[in-house]
């Protein structure tokens, strides 16, 4: 599952691949390492490097893309860098320019045909794991959408540990806490089933171990695990979607910029605790107690409360603050926004039915 440099370098080698159209953020194609490997690398290849600029996936940048991709006409697109290079790339790829776009997008209703070109990813975090997933999310307004397609799924991607080491803590620390968010959503997802269970229980037997060493002391070792078990969070939220938790995520990053998986972990343990309560009112098609017990034999933990109090351990080590207090966020002032702002279709998967009235009252700590 790992990848080394010559995997890389044997890949672009390849005859047909003659332009290149390179797609990375700026900052993390630098600190990373990417950049002296692609010069080293890439020699009779024609090249175009695109720079991202938005820190989230917004519309307008990406219609910037798609238009200088359709100028260069690449044989290859190459996205290097987090969730938001890799979305962009994914999307680009599949997506035309075109005066309804906006509205396809609000509607989830665009028509899917074909790719461009051939699409490689090398993720420079370990969280998202969108080099193995087939949806994307934009921007629109402030408010998240997503892309859903299999089409969106990149044909090549490469897992390379020490392009991870040099990212900033805070990043690594949000990127992370995705990939064991992601895991765990998957397993109480609606539409989780056994591949999905199996993915996610890897994913989290690696992560609960690595993650907090990566933060403290980033090497190769605990480098490649938080690579793998994220690359296995994602091959399962594949499957089975995320729920309640990252459906709510997304408000707070457009509005206060908390970055994605720092706000996945904002209530993170506040929304499986009302699924853990409200059992009597699944509506999964499995057994959701048991799925507990497993994420609590997987956390090493008796019961709800336990696991809550785990998790919250997991944030204080990894510093991701969730006193909204002291990340400057008025909750009540804000939460008509913020429900506004919640992704319908993620809620759909929680396995209890959720509504806004639960929500209010679980971000605003009334329960």
């Amino acid at each position: 599952m790992i990848n080394t440099k010559e995997d890389i370098k044997k890949f672009i080698d390849d005859k047909s691949f003659n332009k290149i159209f390179i797609l990375c953020g700026k900052k993390s194609f630098i600190t990373s390492g990417a950049v002296n490997l692609f010069k080293k690398l890439i020699n009779d290849k024609e090249i175009k490097l695109f720079y991202k600029n938005s820190e989230l996936p917004i519309l307008e940048e990406l219609i910037d893309i798609i238009n200088e991709i359709k100028k260069f006409k690449p044989d290859l697109i190459l996205g290097v860098g987090g969730g938001a290079v890799i979305d962009y790339a994914k999307m680009a790829n599949v997506v035309d320019v075109r005066p309804d776009l906006e509205n396809l997008i609000i509607n989830y209703s665009y028509p899917f045909k074909k790719k461009n070109t051939k699409l490689a990813v090398i993720p420079t975090t370990a969280g998202s794991g969108a080099e193995v997933t087939s949806n994307a999310v934009i921007y629109v307004d402030g408010i998240k959408h997503s892309f859903e397609s299999e089409l969106l799924i990149p044909d090549n991607f490469f897992l390379i540990p020490e392009f991870l080491i040099s990212a900033p803590n805070k990043i690594k620390a949000s990127a992370g806490f995705d990939a064991i968010a992601q895991a765990l959503e998957s397993l109480i997802s609606k539409k989780s089933n056994d591949q999905s269970v199996n993915y996610a229980s890897k994913s989290l037997r690696v992560s609960i171990n690595s993650y907090i060493s990566f933060l403290n002391d980033p090497n190769i070792k605990n480098a490649t695990e938080m690579s793998i078990a994220s690359n296995l969070a994602g091959k399962a939220i594949n499957i089975s979607k995320t729920t309640a938790p990252h459906a709510v995520s997304y408000p707070f990053t457009s509005l206060f910029n908390i970055s994605h998986g720092h706000a996945v972990g904002l209530f993170f343990e506040r929304f499986f605790k009302f699924n853990y309560d409200n059992l009597d009112k699944s509506e999964t098609s499995f057994d959701l107690k048991q799925r507990f017990e497993l994420i609590f034999n997987l956390f090493n933990v008796k019961n709800i409360n336990d696991f809550s109090s785990k998790i919250k351990l997991i944030k204080k080590k990894a510093n991701l603050e969730d006193n909204l207090h002291a990340l400057d966020i008025n909750i009540k002032q804000s939460s008509e926004k913020i429900i506004k702002g919640i992704n319908l279709l993620r809620l759909g998967n929680n396995p209890v039915k959720i509504d806004e009235k639960d929500i209010y009252n679980i971000i605003t700590k009334i329960i």
